[in-house]
C-alpha cells in the first residue's frame, strides 16, 4: 500500500505540473498511470478505465483552483470567454459522461490512446495556426464547449488538449489561452465527478474505498502534491519558453498514446 502511494503522490506532481504550465488539466497523465496501477491492483477490466476517468475528472477540480488563482494573478484569464464556454461545457461533459457509461473500457483506452497522438501532433507540429481574422462569435463557443465537454469525460482531461488550441486558433495569446483553459478545467471536473459518482452507485463490481468510478486513496494522494505543483508550475509557466516544453511533452504523449492502444 505504501508503494501505491508513492505513484499517487508522484503522479500529483507530475499532474499538477502539466496543469500550470500546459493548460492540460493533468489527465493525459493522470488516466494512463491510473489504468496501469488500477489493472495491477485487480480492478476489474470492466471497470478499470472508469475508474481512472472518473477519479482524473475529480482531482481536476482542485488542480484547476490553484492554476487559475495563478493565472488571474497575472490577469491572464479571460473571464468574459470563461462565461460564453460555460454553459456548453456543462451540456457536453454531463452528455459525455453517460456516454462513457456505456462503452466498455478497451473501447475507451484506444480512444484514450489515438486521441493523445492527435493532441501530441498538434503540439510538436502546431496543425491548428493562430488566427487573428475569426469573429468571435457565440455559436462557435457552444461548439466548442459541447466538444470540449465531451472529450474530457470520455477521457477524463481538463479539456485543455482542445480549448488550448482552439482558442489560440481563435486569435487569443497563447498563454491566456493556456489561463482561460485552466479556468475551465473547473465546471468540467466538478461535473464531470458528479456524473461519475453517480453512475458508479449502482455498479455490483464496485472496488473498496471508492465512491462510484472514483478511487478515494488515489484521489487523495494525487491532491496532496498536484495542488502545490500546479500553483509553481503556473507562476512558471510565464517565464518558461513554451515552444520547447510543448514539443517535449508532445513526445511524451506520443509514447502514452501508443502504449494505450497497444496495451
Amino acid at each position: 500500500m505504501f508503494d501505491l502511494l508513492l505513484i499517487y503522490l508522484a503522479l500529483g506532481v507530475l499532474a499538477g505540473t502539466t496543469a500550470g504550465l500546459l493548460g492540460l488539466g493533468g489527465g493525459a497523465v493522470i488516466v494512463p498511470v491510473l489504468y496501469m496501477v488500477f489493472s495491477a491492483q485487480g480492478v476489474s477490466a470492466d471497470l478499470v478505465m472508469h475508474m481512472a476517468i472518473g477519479t482524473s475528472l475529480a482531482t481536476i477540480i482542485f488542480t484547476s483552483i490553484t492554476s487559475t488563482y495563478t493565472h488571474h494573478q497575472q490577469r491572464a484569464v479571460q473571464w468574459q470567454l470563461v462565461r460564453s464556454l460555460l454553459p456548453a461545457i456543462v451540456l457536453g461533459i454531463v452528455a459525455g459522461s453517460f456516454l462513457a457509461d456505456q462503452l466498455n473500457s478497451v473501447t475507451l483506452r484506444v480512444f484514450f490512446g489515438l486521441f493523445e497522438l492527435l493532441i501530441a501532433a498538434q503540439m510538436f507540429f502546431t496543425l491548428i495556426p493562430p488566427s487573428q481574422q475569426i469573429k468571435q462569435k457565440q455559436w462557435l463557443y457552444t461548439l466548442a464547449g459541447s466538444v470540449t465537454g465531451v472529450i474530457s469525460a470520455l477521457l477524463g482531461i481538463g479539456g485543455g488538449s482542445v480549448m488550448v488550441p482552439f482558442l489560440h486558433w481563435s486569435g487569443v495569446n497563447m498563454r491566456k489561452a493556456i489561463a482561460t483553459s485552466a479556468a475551465c478545467g473547473f465546471p468540467i471536473g466538478l461535473f464531470g465527478a458528479l456524473s461519475f459518482i453517480l453512475l458508479g452507485q449502482g455498479d455490483n463490481q464496485q472496488q473498496p474505498w471508492s465512491l462510484g468510478y472514483i478511487y478515494l486513496p488515489a484521489l487523495l494522494g494525487i491532491l496532496l502534491t498536484s495542488i502545490v505543483s500546479a500553483r509553481l508550475s503556473a507562476r512558471l509557466a510565464h517565464r518558461l519558453p513554451l515552444p520547447l516544453l510543448k514539443k517535449i511533452f508532445a513526445i511524451v504523449l506520443a509514447l502514452v498514446g501508443l502504449k494505450m492502444i497497444f496495451g
